[in-house]
């Protein structure tokens, strides 16, 4: 099943202005109709049969393309599918008000009778047509428009498109930090090492979130603070009082510095994700070195560490375990064996015994209303402190004899590390770098990649015998966007199929199809611009924006494959329709199909322009979102709108005229 979500929500709100654009087409059908003498059942009835296919392939060919979105597996095809379900469905609901209600509303409602367009309308249309006309009426020109927008598309894929992301953090305005302890720390060192950090946070919770962004103060002020004291590490949950990213920034900065101001501490800090990990999961990129010795493994690992933190400027680093040294002194007890035996103690007993002399040994679990509580057995005597005592365990052994530990075991103080990881059977440490907010994480990926193992091998520090793979949110990366990349292909060879079989020709779907590419150019430029415009914010008081290229961000192409054909579609069946039915010249029939078509492409698109354009300039929780969505698919149909009025008339003529030769020389 599905629930309503903020993505669902979104997707309805994309919807908000698509929705109109079929009542519109088939209005404005009816009113061209009406304007001609008929009465107004006929007028609906005509109007209505014009437009039936051009509306019925425009909204098939905007719910086709979600339909490959469904089988996409990863982590984003829930997101994916969430959007593509609404979407969908208020489009297909939409369809069917425009060819059923709106005709017969039309004819049982009168409105006013006075339809004539304005002065400043029939100037427009007037200059847009003419535009049109005379782009189209020498082959020059038409070579010259068609030259000029693909070299501005291709340009805007070549230098505009942003290195990708995974997935956006979804504005949880929280911080996670995370304090690692050297080996051989106490619980009571680790406790007063909190509470130094603590104390230097504590003012922050009664101060004016205005003070930090004024540069008053080096700490945001807090809305809450949750310390939590391990013995291997504390961890800081905060959250500022203000959701300006800047303050979310500046809390990590300040306990990471807190942090490792604390002798031979490791801090890692990042903030809240609402789709992964609240440990870097959406930026993370996870280098997994494998091998057979543990210290030759730790000893690879800091290096990378530390050659990590050359590559990027002021890297968030974790690595898992915490510690990258065999200094945790341990005690090891050894059975012997035979002794066991000899004395018929159970082995499994021996150790149940040592854990109840020592952190406690579980026994069971019972509820008190809701609360689970579970039994821990202890010793009488307490915890052992000292090495002797753990020698000087009481064991009973056959026929109830009381013997020290260390008549059957050997109690060993050794060093060795706390952890052992293993991943496919095989010794592993992880680490986990998290680039600055202003590098991509494709762009961290290729770094990792090449300045850090590549050049890493090269010199030596990575053994050949030992594996070194990525992982994390970088394979996610990869695996969603190969994903997507076959979805895509797969929804724009659906909609070209289904665009053959409703014109019954291979050729005409593959003039409408040529906007696809351009729409999706326009997208790029519109993100771009976003981003451009985002930075500049700050210079009149605002805070900056930054609409990452993810992957719900990228959604929006396929969006757009099924939305930028709507307007081709109508200038294509229009010009196609004149003449076949009314047998005009190729010219006068694309003129008229650009005339007849340009108030219902005029008005759909300003109306799913006004729909989004919230979505995309007003900020506010959760924005980061669909913002990127929205732009894509706001800037992608102006642009297509643009190029429906002057590229597409353009090659339509060159295509139908040298059709037209080539026909009248059989």
């Amino acid at each position: 099943g599905r629930t309503i979500n903020v993505v669902s929500l979104a997707g309805v709100a994309f919807a908000i202005g698509m929705t109109l654009d079929n009542s519109i087409v088939v209005l404005e059908s009816i009113e061209r109709e009406l304007a001609r003498g008929r009465d107004r059942l006929q007028a609906a009835l005509t109007g209505v049969r014009q437009v039936w296919s051009a509306v019925l392939a425009s909204t098939l060919t905007t719910v086709l393309v979600f339909l490959p979105v469904l089988f996409v597996r990863e982590e984003a095809g829930q997101l994916y599918s969430d959007i593509a379900v609404a979407l969908s469905a208020a489009i297909l609901v939409s369809m069917a008000v425009a060819l059923l209600v709106i005709p017969t509303a039309f004819v049982s409602f009168r409105f006013d009778e006075d339809r004539a367009p304005s002065r400043l309308g029939r100037a427009l249309t007037a200059r847009i047509v003419g535009a049109a006309d005379w782009i189209a009426a020498t082959w020059p020109r038409r070579l010259l428009c068609i030259g000029l927008v693909g070299l501005v598309t291709t340009l805007a894929f070549l230098r505009l498109t942003p290195p990708a992301e995974y997935l956006p953090d979804g504005e949880e305005p929280k911080s996670f930090s995370l304090m690692f302890a050297p080996s051989g720390y106490s619980i009571d060192e680790m406790t007063a090492a909190a509470e130094a950090v603590q104390r230097k946070l504590m003012p922050a919770l009664d101060d004016d979130p205005a003070r930090f962004l004024a540069g008053e103060t080096e700490i945001p002020a807090l809305a809450y603070m949750l310390v939590i004291v391990q013995s291997e590490q504390v961890r800081i949950i905060a959250e500022p009082k203000d959701w300006d990213s800047r303050n979310i920034e500046g809390l990590m900065d300040v306990i990471t510095r807190e942090f490792r101001a604390v002798p031979g501490m490791r801090a890692f800090s990042s903030r809240g994700s609402i789709f992964a990990s609240n440990y870097g999961g959406t930026r993370s990129v996870n280098v997994d070195i494998s091998g057979d010795a543990l210290p030759r493994i730790y000893a690879v690992a800091e290096q990378l560490r530390n050659r990590a933190e050359q590559v990027f400027d002021n890297p968030r680093i974790r690595s898992d375990p915490s510690s990258l040294s065999l200094g945790q002194p341990l005690i090891e007890i050894r059975p012997r064996w035979e002794r066991l035996a000899e004395l018929d103690i159970d082995s499994r007993a021996l150790g149940y015994a040592v854990a109840a002399t020592s952190d406690g040994a579980y026994l069971d679990e019972i509820f008190l209303g809701d609360e689970k509580i579970d039994i821990y057995l202890y010793s009488r005597e307490g915890r052992v402190r000292r090495l002797d005592q753990i020698a000087a365990m009481p064991v009973v052994g056959r026929n109830g004899a009381v013997l020290p530990l260390s008549s059957v075991a050997d109690v060993i103080e050794t060093v060795d590390t706390e952890t052992v990881r293993r991943v496919d059977g095989r010794r592993t440490v992880t680490l986990s770098i998290i680039p600055p907010r202003d590098v991509a994480l494709e762009t961290a990926v290729a770094r990792v990649r090449h300045d850090l193992l590549e050049t890493a091998r090269a010199d030596g520090v990575i053994p050949d015998d030992m594996n070194v793979q990525l992982s994390g949110a970088s394979d996610a990366l990869d695996a969603t966007r190969s994903a997507l990349a076959g979805n895509f292909v797969v929804a724009v060879l659906l909609c070209y199929l289904l665009l053959v079989a409703i014109f019954s020709h291979w050729g005409y779907p593959f003039l409408i199809m040529t906007t696809v590419p351009l729409g999706i150019g326009g997208g790029i430029v519109g993100l771009w611009l976003l981003n451009a415009a985002g930075q500049a914010l700050p210079a009149i008081g605002l805070p900056p924006v930054s609409q990452a290229f993810d992957m719900i961000t990228m959604l929006g192409f396929l969006i757009l494959v099924g939305t930028v054909v709507n307007n081709p579609i109508l200038i294509v069946e229009r010009a196609i329709r004149n003449l076949r039915d009314e047998g005009m010249a190729v010219r006068d029939a694309v003129r008229d199909a650009v005339e007849s078509r340009l108030r219902p492409i005029a008005m759909s698109t300003i109306t799913t322009v006004c729909g989004l354009s919230p979505l995309v300039l007003v900020p506010g929780a959760g924005s980061e979102l669909y913002r990127g969505v929205g732009a894509i698919v706001l800037f992608g149909l102006v642009f297509t709108m643009i190029v429906t009025l002057s590229f597409l008339p353009a090659l339509l003529v060159s295509v139908l005229e040298w059709r037209a030769r080539r026909t009248a020389r059989r």
